[in-house]
């Protein structure tokens, strides 16, 4: 809960940062109208449209790719559900004495799986706990398949019990990966420049009215804040307010149809 604060008071303060420059913009516009009315503007278009093109393409390229990455986290789940499902039913192929103890440490498995999505984000060292947790599993998991492939003497067997077993483990770490897997940081810094750059410039360019529109202020300043917003938290859906855990229910249904 910790980072939604400052999610949010980082876009706070960049909403008042753009109100700011807008207002700094403006009494620019005003001060050089007053001692140059014909050349205060000359110039600025092509300044303005560098400015706001450049912006533009930031901001939609930056929303395109979190978007995207959000999707992917979101299908990832499914992916893994689909992994453990599979893993867990070719278990009926092994030796039937084997198979309780096995079925035993899939539950336990998923728990710890889904006890590390509940906490990270926001206990770390919870989430950390049940990371372990479930890599200690998988190596039991592994190695009391491996031992009940050999019992069973079934070359089919094996070979269908263990690559489930071992696409189940690879998908973690492709999640891992996805879950990491952000923009350079530079790339927000220059996103968060540009969109104050545009705020001054857009309050200067007020300046050619008598008086400023604190409407146009306050409406420019929240589309791009919240727009910068929305983007963050894209990038970490297990974070802030838009979150893809709604989709966990896909890993709960499985537990519990674990018998």
């Amino acid at each position: 809960m910790n980072l939604v604060i400052t999610f949010l008071l980082a876009v706070l303060g960049l909403f008042a940062a753009m109100l700011a420059l807008m207002e700094m913009g403006w009494r620019i516009g005003v001060y050089r109208k007053k001692r140059d009315a014909k050349g205060a503007h000359s110039g600025l278009g092509a300044i303005e449209g560098a400015v706001y093109g450049l912006m533009g393409l930031l901001v939609a390229f930056t929303f395109s790719g979190a978007a995207s990455r959000f999707d992917a986290r979101r299908e990832l789940i499914g992916h893994e559900t689909n992994d453990i499902g599979t893993a867990y039913l070719r278990v009926d192929l092994l030796p039937p004495d084997l198979q309780p103890a096995i079925r035993e440490d899939f539950r336990n498995y998923v728990d710890a799986r889904l006890g590390y999505y509940r906490n990270v984000g926001s206990d770390e060292a919870a989430a950390k706990t049940e990371s372990d947790k479930a890599t200690a599993l998988q190596g039991k998991i592994w190695s009391e398949s491996v031992a009940a492939c050999q019992k069973a003497s079934v070359p089919s067997t094996t070979s269908l019990v263990l690559s489930s077993i071992n696409s189940m483990i690879d998908v973690t770490t492709t999640r891992a990966v996805a879950f990491e897997t952000h923009p350079p940081a530079v790339v927000f810094w220059g996103m968060g420049i540009l969109v104050l750059a545009s705020a001054l410039l857009a309050g200067y360019s007020l300046a050619e009215a008598q008086t400023r529109s604190l409407v146009h202020m306050f409406v420019y300043s929240a589309i791009f804040a919240i727009a910068v917003y929305v983007i963050i938290d894209l990038e970490f859906p297990r974070v802030g307010l838009i979150r893809i855990d709604s989709a966990d229910h896909f890993v709960v249904d499985l537990r519990n149809n674990m018998r």
